[in-house]
């Protein structure tokens, strides 16, 4: 079987001259994944990695971090790298607290109501700030219905039966609206 990877950050950019980029986080640990000696995999969006790098240093910058790799010190060196993805495979992904999962644990997952209806599928996780939104695709009504990742909400997880169990509040669903 293939090794899952996961990204942790997207280049977006070199910083300078001596072969630092800058790198978006996706990942609740920068600090972990871009401090020296850490090892990351490279890779296009959706595509396999193309190989391995290991971090020379590593800083916040803003919202973003300035990173460097060892044995590629200069512009010239990193400039490929503009839009490319850094990754970990899945054995190296870090333990979460309890109650909290990876997105692609939840992407896919069946969500129900707290009194038995089926919502539909979980298609993506919005980030926009406060707490997480799920967007959930299904029957239950023509748009997609957009959860919010809070506690009054998000009643129970199952990770192995990929099956959440939701309290829709008033104003969630569009029958709500009329």
């Amino acid at each position: 079987m293939e090794t899952a990877y996961y990204t942790v950050g997207v280049i977006t950019n070199t910083h300078g001259l001596r072969g630092e980029v800058r790198v978006w986080p996706r990942t609740d640990f920068p600090e972990r994944r871009f401090t020296k000696g850490s090892r990351l995999w490279l890779r296009k969006p959706d595509q396999s990695p193309e190989r391995a790098l290991v971090v020379r240093s590593g800083r916040p910058h803003k919202n973003q971090w300035v990173v460097a790799f060892q044995g590629l010190p200069t512009i010239q060196e990193v400039e490929p790298f503009k839009g490319m993805e850094l990754c970990v495979p899945e054995a190296e992904l870090m333990p979460l607290p309890e109650g909290t999962y990876y997105i692609h644990e939840l992407l896919g997952m069946d969500v129900v109501t707290d009194d038995g209806r089926t919502v539909g599928k979980l298609v993506e996780v919005l980030q926009p700030g406060a707490n997480d939104v799920y967007v959930v695709r299904g029957n239950l009504q023509e748009k997609d219905v957009l959860v919010p990742a809070i506690p009054e909400c998000i009643l129970q997880v199952n990770v192995s039966e990929r099956r959440m169990t939701v309290h829709l509040l008033p104003g969630l669903l569009e029958a709500d609206e009329e």
